[in-house]
């Protein structure tokens, strides 16, 4: 069995020419998660799996660069491709956006609100969740499959909240590296350098630092992310695909 991360938008606040949004594909022993639903992200799902085979969505917070494409996709599971009881967990001010944009979200979403220390099981994976530093209420999440391997998503922070707060030992971490190093603490984000501090004090074996403001240099972010980390970091690029044995 592999915990296999695809990148399916990575861009922070809004996408570069030819870019997405934040998205990922997880998946592991049937399973498929959609993690966050950025602009763009929806589009770039399509290439890897049928979305009559998506089991569960998870909206790490309401900044629309993070949640949007899935309100086409109720499109599709509504009134294109029926389905029902489909999987959302998300903060409660991401549910009640969507209810007043769409006007309605009946049975083919099973929408659960979580919160910091709220855990949940789609499938074959493990989810449990930490409010992060950053405004609206911003959930990181654990996922870990049977096996035991697992990935950590910073979703958006600040400075105030740490990787570590989702467990040691994270087999992949991805954390948002947002801001060029002259931006730092301007805004409740991270610099690359930060992020590979955050993921070096959680103990990661891998970091994948994401969610790269368009302009920010991704050179100077890999190699600032790789010296606070201790060991070599990867950018996340659209199409990218991590996997994690045990």
């Amino acid at each position: 069995m592999t915990l296999a991360l695809t990148v399916l938008g990575c861009d922070g606040s809004y996408a570069g020419p030819g870019g997405a949004c934040s998205g990922y594909l997880v998946e592991s022993g049937g399973t498929s998660l959609w993690l966050d639903a950025g602009p763009g992200t929806l589009a770039n799902l399509q290439r890897h799996l049928d979305l009559d085979t998506l089991d569960g969505v998870v909206l790490t917070h309401a900044h629309p660069d993070h949640w949007v494409d899935v309100l086409p996709y109720h499109n599709v599971v509504r009134y294109l491709r029926p389905r029902t009881g489909v999987t959302v967990l998300s903060p409660p001010e991401v549910r009640r956006l969507a209810a007043e944009v769409n006007g309605h979200i009946g049975p083919a979403f099973d929408w659960t609100e979580v919160h910091d220390g709220s855990s949940a099981q789609v499938g074959t994976l493990r989810l449990t969740f930490s409010r992060t530093d950053h405004p609206p209420e911003t959930l990181a999440v654990r996922i870990e499959d049977a096996t035991g391997a697992s990935l950590g998503y910073s979703a958006d922070t600040g400075p105030g909240w740490s990787l570590s707060e989702l467990g040691p030992g994270l087999d992949l971490a991805l954390c948002e590296a947002s801001l060029a190093p002259e931006a730092e603490r301007r805004v409740q984000h991270l610099t690359a350098a930060q992020a590979g501090a955050s993921a070096r004090a959680a103990s990661a074996h891998h970091l994948v630092i994401t969610h790269l403001q368009p302009g920010v240099d991704p050179g100077r972010a890999r190699a600032d992310a790789s010296e606070a980390f201790g060991l070599p970091v990867d950018v996340a690029a659209v199409g990218q695909r991590y996997e994690v044995r045990e």
